[in-house]
Protein backbone atom coordinates (compact mmCIF):
# COMPACT_ATOMS: atom_id res chain seq x y z
CA UNK A 1 0.00 0.00 0.00
CA UNK A 2 1.23 3.30 -0.95
CA UNK A 3 1.66 6.12 1.89
CA UNK A 4 -0.03 9.42 1.17
CA UNK A 5 2.44 11.86 0.78
CA UNK A 6 3.08 14.21 3.12
CA UNK A 7 1.02 18.04 3.02
CA UNK A 8 3.28 20.02 1.90
CA UNK A 9 2.73 24.30 1.03
CA UNK A 10 2.56 25.06 -2.95
CA UNK A 11 6.21 26.60 -3.93
CA UNK A 12 6.06 29.59 -6.46
CA UNK A 13 8.47 32.41 -7.12
CA UNK A 14 7.38 33.56 -3.91
CA UNK A 15 8.58 31.51 -1.45
CA UNK A 16 11.00 29.09 -3.43
CA UNK A 17 14.46 28.52 -2.09
CA UNK A 18 16.37 29.89 -4.54
CA UNK A 19 20.26 30.26 -2.95
CA UNK A 20 21.47 27.10 -1.32
CA UNK A 21 17.93 25.00 -2.49
CA UNK A 22 19.27 21.75 -0.89
CA UNK A 23 18.06 23.24 2.54
CA UNK A 24 15.10 23.98 1.51
CA UNK A 25 11.65 22.56 3.22
CA UNK A 26 8.00 22.96 2.31
CA UNK A 27 6.69 20.34 4.10
CA UNK A 28 3.53 21.26 7.02
CA UNK A 29 5.69 19.41 10.05
CA UNK A 30 8.85 21.04 9.56
CA UNK A 31 7.37 24.13 8.86
CA UNK A 32 5.21 24.08 11.82
CA UNK A 33 7.63 22.52 13.71
CA UNK A 34 9.88 25.21 13.61
CA UNK A 35 6.91 28.17 14.07
CA UNK A 36 5.87 26.42 17.29
CA UNK A 37 9.04 26.16 19.11
CA UNK A 38 9.74 30.02 18.99
CA UNK A 39 7.30 32.86 20.49
CA UNK A 40 8.51 36.22 18.47
CA UNK A 41 8.31 36.92 14.99
CA UNK A 42 8.98 39.30 12.67
CA UNK A 43 6.17 41.02 10.77
CA UNK A 44 6.88 42.56 7.38
CA UNK A 45 4.83 44.56 5.30
CA UNK A 46 4.19 47.82 3.07
CA UNK A 47 2.41 51.24 4.26
CA UNK A 48 2.08 53.74 1.28
CA UNK A 49 5.61 52.31 -0.55
CA UNK A 50 7.31 52.28 2.86
CA UNK A 51 8.67 48.62 3.79
CA UNK A 52 8.41 48.07 7.89
CA UNK A 53 9.30 45.16 10.33
CA UNK A 54 7.90 44.59 13.72
CA UNK A 55 8.79 41.96 15.81
CA UNK A 56 5.70 40.61 17.98
CA UNK A 57 4.57 37.40 19.77
CA UNK A 58 2.57 34.78 17.60
CA UNK A 59 1.33 31.60 17.74
CA UNK A 60 -0.43 29.02 15.37
CA UNK A 61 -3.33 27.34 14.92
CA UNK A 62 -3.87 23.95 11.94
CA UNK A 63 -2.02 26.51 8.86
CA UNK A 64 -3.57 29.64 10.81
CA UNK A 65 -1.21 31.71 12.35
CA UNK A 66 -1.88 35.21 15.07
CA UNK A 67 -0.29 37.64 16.13
CA UNK A 68 -1.56 40.65 18.61
CA UNK A 69 -0.54 44.25 19.69
CA UNK A 70 -1.66 47.64 20.40
CA UNK A 71 -5.19 48.95 18.75
CA UNK A 72 -3.46 52.38 18.11
CA UNK A 73 -0.41 50.11 16.31
CA UNK A 74 0.11 51.31 12.64
CA UNK A 75 1.14 47.57 11.62
CA UNK A 76 -2.45 46.18 12.67
CA UNK A 77 -4.21 49.37 11.36
CA UNK A 78 -2.84 48.52 8.16
CA UNK A 79 -3.18 44.91 7.85
CA UNK A 80 -6.87 44.82 9.12
CA UNK A 81 -7.90 44.98 5.14
CA UNK A 82 -6.21 41.38 3.96
CA UNK A 83 -3.18 42.89 3.36
CA UNK A 84 -0.19 41.34 2.30
CA UNK A 85 2.22 39.88 5.09
CA UNK A 86 5.47 38.02 5.33
CA UNK A 87 6.11 36.63 8.90
CA UNK A 88 9.46 34.92 9.50
CA UNK A 89 11.28 33.15 12.57
CA UNK A 90 15.06 32.53 12.78
CA UNK A 91 16.36 29.46 15.47
CA UNK A 92 20.46 30.56 15.62
CA UNK A 93 22.03 27.20 16.16
CA UNK A 94 25.31 27.91 15.80
CA UNK A 95 28.85 30.32 14.52
CA UNK A 96 30.62 28.68 11.93
CA UNK A 97 34.58 29.57 12.23
CA UNK A 98 36.09 28.18 8.54
CA UNK A 99 39.45 28.57 6.81
CA UNK A 100 38.44 31.15 5.14
CA UNK A 101 36.41 34.31 5.27
CA UNK A 102 33.80 33.03 2.56
CA UNK A 103 32.76 30.28 4.24
CA UNK A 104 32.08 31.27 7.75
CA UNK A 105 28.61 30.89 8.20
CA UNK A 106 26.08 30.17 10.59
CA UNK A 107 23.84 26.60 11.72
CA UNK A 108 19.87 28.13 11.87
CA UNK A 109 16.41 26.89 11.42
CA UNK A 110 13.97 29.53 9.48
CA UNK A 111 10.70 29.90 8.35
CA UNK A 112 9.05 32.22 5.88
CA UNK A 113 5.25 32.61 5.81
CA UNK A 114 3.35 34.20 3.49
CA UNK A 115 -0.48 35.21 3.33
CA UNK A 116 -2.80 37.90 3.29
CA UNK A 117 -3.30 39.58 7.22
CA UNK A 118 -6.96 40.51 8.83
CA UNK A 119 -8.20 41.93 12.00
CA UNK A 120 -10.08 39.93 14.10
CA UNK A 121 -13.57 41.82 14.41
CA UNK A 122 -15.63 39.63 15.53
CA UNK A 123 -15.14 40.49 19.86
CA UNK A 124 -16.37 36.01 20.76
CA UNK A 125 -12.96 34.97 18.38
CA UNK A 126 -11.11 37.93 19.51
CA UNK A 127 -11.43 37.06 23.43
CA UNK A 128 -10.61 33.38 22.43
CA UNK A 129 -7.74 34.74 20.23
CA UNK A 130 -6.65 36.58 23.17
CA UNK A 131 -6.80 33.69 25.78
CA UNK A 132 -4.85 31.20 23.36
CA UNK A 133 -2.02 34.14 23.09
CA UNK A 134 -1.25 33.33 26.73
CA UNK A 135 -2.16 29.60 26.86
CA UNK A 136 -0.04 28.69 24.02
CA UNK A 137 3.01 29.55 26.24
CA UNK A 138 1.95 29.04 29.28
CA UNK A 139 -1.22 25.89 29.34
CA UNK A 140 -4.36 26.72 31.47
CA UNK A 141 -3.18 30.00 32.82
CA UNK A 142 -5.94 32.16 31.65
CA UNK A 143 -8.34 30.24 34.06
CA UNK A 144 -6.59 31.42 36.89
CA UNK A 145 -6.09 34.89 36.16
CA UNK A 146 -8.42 37.88 36.80
CA UNK A 147 -10.74 38.40 34.23
CA UNK A 148 -9.79 40.60 31.06
CA UNK A 149 -11.72 44.06 31.09
CA UNK A 150 -13.60 45.44 28.40
CA UNK A 151 -10.90 48.70 28.52
CA UNK A 152 -8.01 46.17 28.06
CA UNK A 153 -10.13 43.94 25.30
CA UNK A 154 -10.78 47.36 23.23
CA UNK A 155 -6.62 48.05 23.76
CA UNK A 156 -5.76 44.48 22.18
CA UNK A 157 -5.67 43.60 18.80
CA UNK A 158 -5.25 40.23 17.16
CA UNK A 159 -4.62 40.21 13.62
CA UNK A 160 -4.88 36.22 11.97
CA UNK A 161 -3.27 34.93 8.14
CA UNK A 162 -3.99 31.81 6.67
CA UNK A 163 -0.76 30.33 5.59
CA UNK A 164 -1.11 30.56 1.77
CA UNK A 165 2.75 29.55 1.17
CA UNK A 166 5.61 29.27 3.35
CA UNK A 167 9.14 27.45 2.97
CA UNK A 168 11.63 26.50 5.86
CA UNK A 169 15.41 26.94 5.42
CA UNK A 170 18.02 24.82 7.67
CA UNK A 171 21.92 24.77 7.74
CA UNK A 172 23.04 22.27 10.46
CA UNK A 173 26.68 21.73 8.26
CA UNK A 174 28.80 22.92 11.03
CA UNK A 175 32.29 23.88 9.14
CA UNK A 176 32.42 23.43 5.22
CA UNK A 177 36.05 24.08 3.34
CA UNK A 178 37.19 23.72 0.34
CA UNK A 179 38.76 20.41 0.20
CA UNK A 180 42.79 22.20 -0.16
CA UNK A 181 42.06 24.74 2.77
CA UNK A 182 41.88 21.55 5.15
CA UNK A 183 45.47 21.71 4.37
CA UNK A 184 46.39 24.76 6.26
CA UNK A 185 47.73 25.69 9.57
CA UNK A 186 44.33 27.63 10.26
CA UNK A 187 41.53 27.21 13.04
CA UNK A 188 37.97 26.08 12.53
CA UNK A 189 35.00 25.16 14.70
CA UNK A 190 31.83 25.38 15.26
CA UNK A 191 30.16 27.62 18.43
CA UNK A 192 27.20 25.77 19.28
CA UNK A 193 24.05 29.11 20.74
CA UNK A 194 21.06 28.05 22.48
CA UNK A 195 18.53 29.79 24.21
CA UNK A 196 18.45 28.57 27.85
CA UNK A 197 16.35 29.07 30.12
CA UNK A 198 17.34 30.32 33.72
CA UNK A 199 16.32 30.35 37.56
CA UNK A 200 12.93 32.01 37.34
CA UNK A 201 12.47 35.41 38.93
CA UNK A 202 10.07 35.21 41.38
CA UNK A 203 7.80 38.27 41.77
CA UNK A 204 9.40 40.90 45.33
CA UNK A 205 5.04 41.40 45.71
CA UNK A 206 3.66 37.68 46.15
CA UNK A 207 0.91 37.63 48.82
CA UNK A 208 2.66 34.71 51.28
CA UNK A 209 1.82 31.06 50.38
CA UNK A 210 1.49 31.97 46.42
CA UNK A 211 4.02 29.47 44.81
CA UNK A 212 5.54 28.54 41.61
CA UNK A 213 2.29 26.67 40.08
CA UNK A 214 3.40 23.06 38.48
CA UNK A 215 1.69 24.08 35.17
CA UNK A 216 5.09 26.06 34.42
CA UNK A 217 6.86 22.52 34.68
CA UNK A 218 8.28 23.25 31.14
CA UNK A 219 10.40 25.78 31.56
CA UNK A 220 12.71 24.53 33.57
CA UNK A 221 16.26 26.04 34.79
CA UNK A 222 18.94 25.02 32.10
CA UNK A 223 16.27 23.63 28.98
CA UNK A 224 16.75 24.59 25.49
CA UNK A 225 13.45 27.62 24.92
CA UNK A 226 12.65 25.83 21.65
CA UNK A 227 12.33 22.35 23.50
CA UNK A 228 10.02 24.12 26.02
CA UNK A 229 7.74 25.98 23.77
CA UNK A 230 7.18 22.56 21.92
CA UNK A 231 6.07 21.26 25.11
CA UNK A 232 3.91 23.82 25.64
CA UNK A 233 2.42 24.05 22.49
CA UNK A 234 1.26 20.27 22.28
CA UNK A 235 -0.24 21.40 25.74
CA UNK A 236 -2.07 23.65 24.70
CA UNK A 237 -2.98 22.09 20.67
CA UNK A 238 -2.47 18.04 21.47
CA UNK A 239 -4.01 17.50 17.82
CA UNK A 240 -1.18 19.80 16.25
Amino acid sequence: MTEAPAASYPIDDTNRVKRRHQRAHYDHATVHALLDSAALCHVSYVIEGQPYCTPTLYWREGTTLYWHGSSASRMLRNLSEGQPACLTVTHLDSLVLARSAFHHSADYRSVMAFGHARLIEDQTDKSRALTMMVDRLFPGRTATLRPTTEQELKATSVVTMDIEKASAKIRAAGVIDDEEDYLLPIYAERIPVRTVIEPPEPDGRLLPGVTRPATLSAFRTGRRLDEALTETYAMSYPAG
